[in-house]
C-alpha cells in the first residue's frame, strides 16, 4: 500500500510553471461529454493556482481540429480528450509533428491502451493475468463462444472507454444481441470471460501506484452512469485485502502499465475473484478528472489535492522537455 507523503516527495513538481498551457478537451468521440467535464475541472484548478492556462474544445472534424491546434499559442498541451481521436495516439501524433509537448502517454502506448485486444496480447506475452476472450464477428458461432468461455460473458467494443457499449450476458441469444449493440460503437467487438468478484481500480502516478479503490454499485456493473453521475456508487479504500495482497495488486498494475510503454499517469482496472486471483481488465491512459473520478480520489487519499495532482501531471511533461 502506498504510504509515501507525495506532496513532500514531489515538491519540485508542485511549482507553477510559466508555460502557456492548452487544456485540450471535447472532441467528437462518444466520450465527448465526459471529456468536457474533465477538461473544465482541470482548467479551473490550474487557473486557480496561477497557471497560464486556456481551454481548447476541438472542433467537429479533422481539418477544423488541426486548424485549432495550429492557431493555439501553447507551450504545452494538457490532454483531457477521452476516447478515439484523443486517447488513441491520434492527437499525440499531431502534437509530436507540431513539436508541442503533451501530458501522459506517447503515441504507441496510447494506441495500445485504447485497443483492448492489443492490450491483452501484450499483457499475456508478459505473464500478466487477464480474462480469456474471443473476438466476435457476424459469422461467429454464438453457442461455441459461450461453451468455450462460459456464461455469463462480458461483451465490449474493442476501442471504447467509459464502459460505453458494454453488456453482461447470460444466454446465447443475449450474446448475439449484445454484439449487435456494441457494433454501434465500434466495428471490432470482443467477448470476455466474466470474473465473479470485487472490482478495483489502481491509479498510477509517476511510476508509483496510488491506493487501490474497491468499487461498489447497485448497477449491474460499474457502468457510465455509476462512474460519472451516480451519487450512490461507493468508493472504498478500507477493502478486504491484507496489506501484502494490496501491494501485490499494485505491483501487478505497475508492471502492466510499464510493459505497454505507458508513462506519467493512468489507471488500471482489476477484478479480484473469490479465490483472491487478480485479473486485469484494461488500462486508461487519459483517465477522467471529474468530480466523481478515481485518480483524484486516490491522490487525495495520500495528501495530494486536485490542483496539486494537475500540477504534478503537467510538470512531469515539462521536466522531460528540460531534460531533453
Amino acid at each position: 500500500m502506498t504510504t509515501l507523503n507525495l506532496p513532500q516527495m514531489w515538491a519540485h513538481l508542485l511549482t507553477v510553471p510559466e508555460a502557456r498551457v492548452a487544456v485540450i478537451y471535447g472532441g467528437t468521440s462518444a466520450e465527448r461529454e465526459i471529456s468536457l467535464m474533465s477538461g473544465e475541472q482541470v482548467l479551473t484548478h490550474l487557473k486557480n493556482v496561477g497557471v497560464n492556462a486556456f481551454g481548447l474544445d476541438l472542433g467537429a472534424d479533422g481539418q477544423d481540429q488541426l486548424a485549432q491546434l495550429q492557431q493555439a499559442e501553447m507551450d504545452v498541451a494538457f490532454i483531457m480528450l477521452h476516447g478515439r481521436g484523443g486517447e488513441d495516439g491520434t492527437l499525440q501524433g499531431v502534437l509530436e509533428f507540431m513539436s508541442v509537448p503533451y501530458t501522459g502517454c506517447g503515441v504507441l502506448a496510447s494506441s495500445l491502451g485504447m485497443n483492448k485486444l492489443m492490450t491483452k496480447l501484450v499483457w499475456l506475452a508478459h505473464g500478466v493475468k487477464t480474462p480469456d476472450y474471443e473476438v466476435l464477428h457476424n459469422t461467429s458461432n454464438w453457442r461455441q463462444v459461450t461453451q468455450r468461455l462460459g456464461l455469463p460473458l462480458v461483451v465490449k467494443p474493442v476501442h471504447e472507454g467509459s464502459s460505453l457499449g458494454i453488456n453482461i450476458v447470460d444466454s446465447v441469444e443475449a450474446l448475439e444481441k449484445a454484439y449487435q449493440d456494441a457494433t454501434a460503437y465500434d466495428r471490432e467487438v470482443m467477448a470476455e470471460q466474466f470474473i465473479d468478484g470485487d472490482e478495483y481500480t489502481v491509479p498510477i502516478l509517476n511510476n508509483l501506484s496510488l491506493p487501490a479503490i474497491r468499487l461498489e454499485t447497485d448497477n449491474t456493473f460499474y457502468d457510465l452512469q455509476a462512474k460519472y453521475y451516480s451519487d450512490q456508487t461507493r468508493y472504498l479504500f478500507d477493502n478486504s485485502m491484507t496489506e501484502l495482497q494490496q501491494e501485490a495488486m499494485e505491483d501487478e498494475c505497475r508492471l502492466a502499465f510499464e510493459v505497454l510503454g505507458c508513462k506519467d499517469w493512468g489507471r488500471i482496472d482489476v477484478m479480484r475473484d473469490k479465490q483472491g486471483q487478480n485479473w486485469l481488465l484494461e488500462v486508461n491512459t487519459t483517465p477522467g478528472m471529474t468530480s466523481h473520478s478515481l485518480v483524484p480520489m486516490a491522490a487525495k487519499a495520500v495528501g495530494l489535492s486536485f490542483s496539486q495532482l494537475a500540477l504534478v501531471i503537467l510538470n512531469l511533461t515539462l521536466a522531460r522537455v528540460e531534460a531533453g
